[in-house]
């Protein structure tokens, strides 16, 4: 498939031939040299690869399917993050859904000394758990910024329309951006909660770990690799999907308002405080938004520093340029596929992740196949 885009042309091309993958929704490579990816799958296996366009098979790295609740259509295994220094510690961490009681878990693996194809599934470390009051709106992206903190999106708990009120209540973690410091422990917590932290310190009972609340379900976020800017994508309610920049403290408006929009009420909220999104889009043209990456590679130029982001239930994908001031939303394809996710790799090269379990990836028409 393929579309015209400003003054060249860009492919979207399946980039291992080879590979099916099961419900895929997440793909990392970690910053070790090894030229191998990470793939996701939902019920709770990730699997590892190399990254050749003509690799036969993707062996099970770790598998803690009998630890994840995948039992609704959100939940599951959903985020991984190497560690900045995974190279030398092994150290990896992964949000999954558990059960009995429902929850969000955040916890820390690491990989087999002798097997750098293989994680010890015997050492988990839980990190953080989050009860979650039902089975969707759990987010499920965690990533490390620059400042090598620990970043974990949680949506609001689910249901519809926050009945709890969540996105708005800085006494619970639920509908917000966490960030926390993995490489401490303190306050008999295994984690830190870094002295910048909008609620660090607070006397109000707001949770220190928020960064950033009033979010419905960010589902995936990203830090853009030259400007450091953190984008989130936040599927909405019953009308509207939203791109956000994320902010130290930023309000982001859930359920009050639902983009641009006021929610509850439907008319005359208070929208003082609240930070609006870049782009909204309705549904019509999609309902379920799947956050993207700023493309910083080399193989498309067509693509440099626009935000690549697409629509989990219409297939279609922009690209968003932002200046600061003005945004510019942009239809790049309309490709019928339901999109999970979106992964770079360590050339920051994109790939798509899709439910018929491809892994697609971004080429100028003038290659062919995929793969590096």
């Amino acid at each position: 498939m393929q579309e015209e885009l400003g003054d060249g042309t860009v492919r979207l091309d399946v980039a291992f031939e080879n590979l099916t993958f099961d419900r895929p929704v997440d793909l990392q490579e970690p910053d070790d040299g090894s030229d191998r990816l990470f793939v996701l799958e939902q019920a709770g296996i990730i699997r590892v690869f190399e990254k050749r366009a003509d690799v036969g098979n993707a062996p099970v790295f770790l598998d803690i399917r009998d630890r994840v609740n995948d039992s609704g259509n959100e939940e599951g295994l959903l985020g991984l993050a190497f560690h900045p220094e995974y190279a030398s510690n092994g150290e990896f961490f992964v949000d999954y859904t558990a059960s009995d009681p429902r929850r969000t878990v955040i916890a820390r693996y690491r990989v087999d000394p002798n097997d750098p194809l293989r994680a010890l599934e015997d050492s988990e470390e839980v990190i953080l758990e989050v009860g979650q009051p039902y089975g969707n709106h759990n987010a499920g992206q965690i990533v490390f910024g620059n400042d090598g903190f620990l970043y974990v999106t949680l949506g609001d708990g689910g249901s519809g329309g926050d009945p709890h009120g969540n996105g708005q209540d800085r006494s619970t973690l639920l509908g917000s951006i966490l960030r926390i410091d993995v490489d401490r422990a303190e306050g008999g917590r295994n984690y830190a909660i870094p002295p910048d932290n909008p609620f660090a310190g607070n006397s109000d009972g707001f949770r220190e770990e928020i960064y950033a609340y009033g979010l419905r379900n960010p589902w995936r976020i990203s830090f853009d690799s030259e400007t450091g800017r953190l984008w989130a994508a936040d599927v909405g309610q019953n009308s509207y999907e939203e791109v956000d920049l994320i902010e130290n403290g930023g309000n982001y408006g859930w359920n009050v308002m639902e983009g641009l929009h006021c929610f509850e009420p439907s008319s005359g909220c208070d929208t003082e405080g609240r930070m609006d999104p870049i782009v909204e889009y309705g549904h019509s043209l999609g309902r379920s938004i799947t956050g993207g990456f700023v493309y910083r590679g080399e193989n498309v130029p067509e693509l440099a520093g626009k935000y690549v982001y697409g629509d989990f239930a219409s297939g279609r994908i922009w690209t968003l340029e932002y200046d600061g001031a003005n945004a510019v939303n942009s239809e790049l394809f309309d490709t019928g596929l339901g999109i999970s996710s979106f992964g770079v790799d360590r050339n920051h090269e994109l790939y798509v992740l899709a439910f018929d379990g491809k892994i697609y990836w971004f080429t100028p028409d003038s290659d062919v196949g995929g793969g590096q």
